[in-house]
C-alpha cells in the first residue's frame, strides 16, 4: 500500500486519529488514551501501514507530548497548525462544527494536500532552552508579584514620610543624563 497520513487531534488524556490514503480515502481511525496502554494500542492500530506519516495538530502546544513520544519511537511527524486544520474543516464540510472525528479528518486532509509542513524533530538542546526560558519568565513574574505585594504592605505597616529620606539615602544615585540640545534650537540662537 502507498504512503498514508495519520491525522491526529490530540488532547491531554485522549487522541483521535484518522488514517487517510494518498487518494484522500479514509482507511482507518479510532480514539485512544494517551497513557502507556492507549499509546501502545494506537501504535498497534497503525502497524499495518508501515509507510506512514503522523500529522498532529498543534505540535508546539497540546500535541507536544504525543509528538515527542512518536519522534522518540522513530516515527515521522509533521506539525499541522490549528488555523490550517480549522480552515480545512470549514471549507470541506461546509460548516465549522468541531468534533474529535472531524478535527482528525481535517488534520489528515490538510497534511495530504499541503506541502512544506514543519517536520518535528527531537532536539534536546532546544528543549533545554525552552525549559530555561520558561523558568526565566516564571522568575520575572514572581519578582513582579513580590514587588507588588511589597508596595501593598508598605502603607499598611505605616511607613511614614520621615523614613522615606532614609530609604532614599541607602540607594545609589544614578548619573544625570547629559544635557541635549537639538540642532534646531542651536541654529535658532
Amino acid at each position: 500500500m502507498s504512503k498514508v497520513i495519520v491525522g491526529m487531534d490530540p488532547y491531554k488524556n485522549s487522541a483521535t486519529i484518522e488514517v487517510m490514503g494518498g487518494d484522500e480515502a479514509v482507511v482507518g481511525g479510532g480514539r485512544y488514551g494517551t497513557d502507556a496502554a492507549g499509546y501502545a494500542a494506537m501504535l498497534a492500530g497503525v502497524r499495518r501501514w508501515p509507510d506512514r506519516i503522523w500529522a498532529i495538530e498543534g505540535c508546539r502546544g497540546i500535541g507536544r507530548h504525543l509528538a515527542s513520544r512518536l519522534v522518540a519511537d522513530g516515527e515521522q511527524v509533521v506539525d499541522v497548525p490549528p488555523k490550517l486544520s480549522a480552515r480545512t474543516r470549514v471549507f470541506t464540510a461546509g460548516q465549522g462544527r468541531k468534533t474529535d472525528a472531524t478535527d482528525a479528518h481535517s488534520v489528515a486532509l490538510a497534511a495530504t494536500r499541503m506541502r512544506g509542513l514543519h517536520l518535528v524533530t527531537d532536539d534536546a538542546q532546544l528543549e533545554v532552552l525552552r525549559i530555561l526560558a520558561d523558568r526565566r519568565r516564571a522568575l520575572g513574574e514572581d519578582h513582579t508579584r513580590m514587588i507588588c505585594q511589597l508596595h501593598q504592605l508598605v502603607p499598611a505597616v505605616g511607613l511614614r514620610a520621615r523614613r522615606a529620606p532614609l530609604l532614599r539615602a541607602e540607594q545609589t544615585p544614578l548619573e544625570p543624563l547629559p544635557a541635549h540640545t537639538s540642532t534646531r534650537s542651536a541654529q535658532a540662537r
